[in-house]
């Protein structure tokens, strides 16, 4: 199975996330990330969703369905020069002596510190998956005592893009 990335443009209303979910589900698709939030507009939501799907034509059918719910404006395949972000919260064990260690590999991945007590500190980080899988990795020896991570967000480059036109 290949990871694909759809960015959905959809009518901002409540249960349009769940008959989206419920189509991937119903073909047996896993969703690997997903974000939401309302656009540039606020009768507008776009969704980016990360799915692992059997093939290209697997994936047409499930654009095709995708589109012909009456929310769903408009969907994009995002291909791999589309501009991909993911944030997480990480909490990291931290004492007197460890401290200024672990800020330093986190200012290496332009992370930052939102948070700092006596026996720990918070990171916040944004980038692509490789990046904070590797930030992750430095972090670990330290003792992660939480994390959280975002779902994927992306816009695709240049002209490739959602806005304007709509299909509904």
């Amino acid at each position: 199975m290949t990871a694909y990335t759809l960015s959905i443009l959809v009518s901002n209303r409540p249960g349009v996330l769940t008959r989206i979910a419920a189509l991937f589900s119903r073909r047996g698709f896993n969703i690997e990330s997903l974000a939401v939030g309302q656009t540039e507009r606020p009768e507008l939501s776009r969704m980016t969703v990360v799915a692992q799907v059997d093939d290209a034509a697997a994936l047409e059918q499930i654009v095709k369905q995708l589109n012909k719910l009456i929310e769903v404006r408009k969907v994009l395949e995002l291909d791999a020069n589309a501009v991909q972000r993911e944030m997480i919260l990480v909490k990291v064990k931290a004492d007197v002596t460890s401290r200024s260690q672990i800020i330093d590999v986190v200012g290496l991945f332009r992370g930052k510190a939102v948070d700092v007590s006596n026996d720990s500190i918070t990171i916040e980080a944004t980038g692509s998956r490789d990046k904070l899988d590797a930030l992750l990795n430095m972090l670990a020896p330290h003792g992660i005592q939480e994390l959280v991570q975002s779902g994927q967000v992306a816009l695709g480059r240049g002209a490739k893009t959602l806005a304007g036109k709509t299909n509904k």
